[in-house]
């Protein structure tokens, strides 16, 4: 396998993971009790497994992080027009952990699940359109 070959199928592993975290997301909303805490979750992870397929697509190394902030000024060095969007992601790092694992922490609410999804989305949507075509099959 070709270099650029290893490098599109590595940047579309990455996308097709966060259009499947999206997926889980309204998924998550859908049970009788819809399950919030998971669904931010996997917004969270949607936007983050988004940053690394356009960090990848452009052969920049990345540490293992959960930090939306971190990976995303890595992006915006790279377009600057994503920095708005690195701002609003930003806040839904905490989803990585905040409703994880026991504790304090009441579950998020409608408002604020239905805003990290759209955020997300939104995430998911900006770099996919960043990508060549050949990166970014579908999932």
């Amino acid at each position: 396998m070709q270099p650029d070959e290893a490098r599109r199928e590595d940047a579309w592993a990455w996308l097709r993971r966060a259009q499947r975290d999206l997926k889980s997301a309204e998924h998550a909303l859908t049970a009788p009790e819809p399950l919030r805490e998971d669904a931010v979750f996997h917004c969270q992870q949607a936007a983050e497994k988004s940053f690394k397929a356009f960090l990848t697509w452009h052969d920049v190394p990345f540490r293992k992080t959960h930090s939306l902030e971190e990976l995303g000024c890595q992006c915006s060095s790279i377009d600057p027009a994503l920095r708005l969007l690195v701002d609003e992601a930003a806040p839904l790092s905490e989803y990585a952990w905040r409703f994880r694992y026991p504790g304090p922490a009441d579950g998020p609410s409608p408002e604020e699940t239905a805003e990290a999804l759209a955020v997300a989305s939104r995430v998911t949507a900006a770099i996919r359109d960043r990508l060549p075509s050949e990166a970014r099959r579908e999932a």
